[in-house]
């Protein structure tokens, strides 16, 4: 029995499961069903292909006092193989009553919490860099509103600099009538990390041009020479009609540093509006060749987004996604796979 059981285990490690399942029921029938015959039998079934088979095997695992554990992973491992996430769920609990604070467990657990959309539980399962993160979609979840603002806070201190985790606070205080807070708020997420729609935010009651321009200094003060400070000046001055501060403003942050697309199609916009078609042609010439514009990106993958997420999409990471431009090597490598010339590359 344990010759079986050792030629069980070399056919698993070379990838023999017809092999490794004749040797597992060998082993079996001679040492009779103890937990490593068990293991053996189910692994050599999933080896196989024959999950109903190896289910068989983890369930009497289960069922054992001295070896529960081994039988519930293996089949919370096959829940979560076909998307069983209630199964799974129900799973883990017993995996967990069974060898508590088990690391394995942990991860398994926030994985299981992610792909059901339970942020309170994934909050308490994920490290702390994710905690900005998954306490914004935890508030934004949440039924009481006491709650969903503690939650909100909690990502925004994490993360001052996150814009959907200030927007969720925000929001939450706006609702309170807490005006100033609110203020308050979005001025430091601005000077931590500017995004357009915290301006969006703090503007929103206001709907005269004039008086959004004359608001703004309030949302900037911390950071009032930030290229996107001034092309947020740009932008509401054109809107209420000032073509020559919203220049001004505008070629402040191009000189900033900030040549990106959209820079140059403000530039456009506020050319036309002076009547200067031969400038709006220019800078729509400099559009075309410019840096795309920043968006959400994540960052452990590098796929772009349409919208910010706490779990990345594509690839599952948890608060991954951020708002950035693409890098140089992106562009590059971007550019080329655009280009006609990449299969004579390649050759």
């Amino acid at each position: 029995g344990d010759a079986a059981v050792t030629r069980a285990l070399l056919a698993l490690a070379a990838g023999d499961a017809c092999v490794a399942r004749r040797e597992a029921q060998r082993g079996r029938s001679l040492l009779g069903n103890t937990p490593l015959t068990l293991l053996l039998a189910a692994q050599a079934g999933r080896q196989a292909g024959r999950e109903g088979e190896a289910e068989v095997a983890y369930k009497e695992l289960a069922g054992r006092q001295d070896a529960a554990f081994l039988g519930l992973r293996g089949l919370l491992r096959q829940a979560t193989a076909r998307g069983d996430w209630i199964e799974a769920a129900e799973l883990a609990r017993r995996a967990e009553a069974a060898y508590p604070g088990a690391a394995w467990l942990r991860e398994e657990r926030l994985q299981l919490a992610l792909h059901t959309e339970q942020w309170t539980d994934a909050l308490r399962l994920a490290p702390p860099a994710a905690t900005a993160a998954l306490a914004t979609a935890a508030a934004t979840h949440a039924a009481d509103p006491d709650e969903a603002r503690r939650l909100a806070k909690r990502a925004w201190e994490a993360n001052p600099a996150l814009a959907p985790a200030a927007l969720a606070y925000a929001g939450r205080l706006r609702a309170a009538g807490k005006e100033k807070v609110v203020h308050q708020t979005l001025r430091q997420s601005w000077a931590a990390s500017p995004h357009p729609d915290l301006a969006d935010f703090y503007l929103a009651p206001i709907h005269d041009p004039l008086a959004r321009v004359r608001a703004a200094p309030g949302l900037i003060r911390d950071a009032p020479n930030h290229p996107e400070s001034h092309l947020l000046l740009a932008r509401l001055s054109l809107d209420a009609g000032l073509p020559g501060e919203a220049r001004r403003h505008a070629e402040a942050a191009r000189r900033a540093g900030l040549t990106q697309r959209r820079v140059w199609t403000l530039l456009a916009d506020i050319a036309e509006t002076e009547g200067d078609g031969a400038g709006a042609r220019d800078a729509l010439r400099h559009a075309a060749d410019a840096d795309p514009d920043p968006r959400w990106r994540c960052e452990a993958c590098g796929t772009p987004q349409a919208a910010w997420h706490p779990v990345c999409p594509a690839c599952g990471a948890a608060g991954r996604i951020a708002w950035v431009a693409a890098r140089s090597g992106q562009l590059q490598l971007a550019r080329l796979a655009e280009s006609k010339d990449v299969e004579g590359l390649a050759g």
